[in-house]
């Protein structure tokens, strides 16, 4: 989804030109006439991404109180200034005043695309950093966790009254759920928080160290052990050991790993006493564990020793509402690693996106969404960027239609159609826009824009942005054409 831009300036004619610079780079522009429209909007419900707020507006607030009211509000969100004059007093008050940027107007394209784009990409770094912060130091919680589905209110619910105590947690669900994101905040929402968080791939394990990469070796233990291994059981020590795949675990370390588990204690190999330890248990499984103890591939004591508080994580198809929230994670944070300036996704791409099944869960989409952001030439992510979901290609460039000729040709559509007839001359049968009726009257305006349209929708294969730039109209006047003029199927087929 586009980023939103608030316009905050009581000169219409200044809000529809910044409107149509931001339209034709995908973002969502909504307007505000004053200072108290402004506060209204950020703090009872609409809200920005950022905001382009004019210093002086006749009546009410000016410029610089709307400023400090949103700050004393708590409306962190990355605030630029514009302003006529653009002296160095004017500029220190709004940057004291919390501005991140100022325009002197009137303001060139560049400049304000350049800004825009700054603020973002601020404001996302701001963010990342905080989320690889927390990572680092455990303290993950529910909250960092991308979704607000009914499945996974329910999950976050669970995982909350989890955390409360030492009780072992078995989460379950399809590789790729992100069983992984849940034990981390399991550990973070504890109060075992800011200690050891180690995770243990059980399924990666060669078969003949298991036991010694869990619970430890002493030095000269068996060939190769030249120096002493504590052991992940004793690295996690007042943390939290999350044991991943633990289905895969050979039966004869399932034996191992119950009395760690009752006696709280570890047998180093090699070693000539246990070692004491104090671990939170989080374990998950992407197969049957109930299944594994009947098919005698899993011990039953150590099943109901694990499966204490289970907690299943849900598949992406099981809350698809929460792929848009996934796709902007994503596309903020591969945006950060890649260097990358990508605005959002066209609402057709999103529509995509929620309708796939994701056989590889929320793994899947998050490759697919960074290999698309790797490779897209455009600020906004199409259908043709996600081949291996839409199957479609991208488009190779078409030639650029001729607009508007001094002999009075209308336009050209592509170079395998013919010239659309001008006003005064006959209708022509194989001319894909048709400027005259039967009867030889000129058609009203709206029809042939509508055909102009949708023969444009045809021609570019429904991709929008390049249509929109064909046009010369920004992405969201044409989306309002197309809705006006009940042209949504004609891109399903396109597409």
């Amino acid at each position: 989804m586009g980023k939103t831009v608030l316009v905050v300036d009581d000169d219409p004619t200044q809000r529809r030109l910044i409107q149509a610079v931001l339209d034709r780079e995908g973002y969502a522009v909504v307007h505000a006439e004053n200072g108290g429209e402004a506060i209204d909007r950020l703090t009872k419900g609409g809200g920005a991404d950022v905001v382009l707020l004019d210093l002086v507006m006749p009546g009410g607030l000016s410029g610089l109180e709307t400023l400090a009211e949103l700050r004393t509000a708590g409306v962190n969100i990355p605030v630029i200034v514009l302003t006529a004059n653009g002296g160095i007093e004017t500029v220190v008050k709004a940057m004291q005043a919390g501005a991140q940027d100022f325009f002197v107007k009137p303001v060139g394209p560049e400049r304000l695309l350049i800004g825009v784009r700054n603020a973002l990409q601020m404001t996302q770094l701001t963010a990342e950093i905080g989320r690889l912060k927390k990572r680092a130091t455990g303290r993950t919680s529910f909250d960092d966790i991308v979704g607000d589905s009914a499945p996974m209110r329910m999950v976050k619910a669970l995982g909350v009254r989890a955390a409360k105590s030492s009780i072992p947690v078995l989460i379950t669900g399809e590789s790729g759920v992100g069983k992984e994101v849940i034990a981390r905040a399991l550990h973070g929402a504890s109060n075992r928080s800011g200690k050891p968080f180690i995770a243990v791939n059980c399924g990666a394990l060669p078969a003949n160290l298991v036991e010694s990469i869990l619970f430890g070796h002493e030095k000269g233990a068996f060939t190769g052990a030249h120096e002493k291994h504590a052991g992940k059981f004793v690295e996690a020590n007042g943390g939290t050991l999350f044991l991943d795949e633990i289905g895969e675990l050979p039966l004869d370390i399932q034996v191992k790993l119950l009395r760690v588990l009752q006696e709280s204690e570890v047998d180093p190999v090699g070693g000539k006493r246990p070692v004491k330890v104090d671990v939170r248990i989080v374990s998950a499984t992407n197969r049957d564990p109930a299944q594994q103890v009947k098919e005698g591939a899993f011990r039953e004591d150590l099943f109901y020793r694990l499966n204490v508080f289970p907690i299943e994580a849900p598949s992406l198809r099981e809350r698809r509402e929460d792929i848009p929230a996934l796709v902007e994670h994503f596309i903020t944070r591969f945006n950060i690693e890649e260097s990358k300036r990508i605005v959002g996704c066209s609402p057709e791409t999103m529509a995509l996106l929620q309708a796939y099944d994701w056989p590889g869960n929320v793994r899947q989409l998050e490759n697919t969404i960074y290999r698309a952001l790797v490779l897209a030439d455009s600020p906004i992510l199409q259908p043709h960027d996600f081949p291996s979901v839409s199957g479609i290609a991208a488009p190779l460039e078409a030639p650029a239609p001729a607009l508007g000729g001094p002999d009075g040709e209308a336009i050209a559509a592509a170079s395998h159609t013919q010239p659309v007839a001008s006003a005064s001359s006959t209708p022509a049968s194989d001319s894909p826009i048709r400027i005259t009726d039967d009867r030889g009257h000129v058609r009203t305006l709206e029809e042939i824009e509508r055909d102009l349209i949708q023969h444009a929708i045809e021609v570019y294969s429904g991709h929008m942005s390049e249509i929109a730039r064909r046009l010369g109209i920004g992405r969201s006047t044409l989306y309002r054409k197309v809705r006006e003029q009940g042209l949504e199927d004609h891109i399903k087929e396109a597409g």
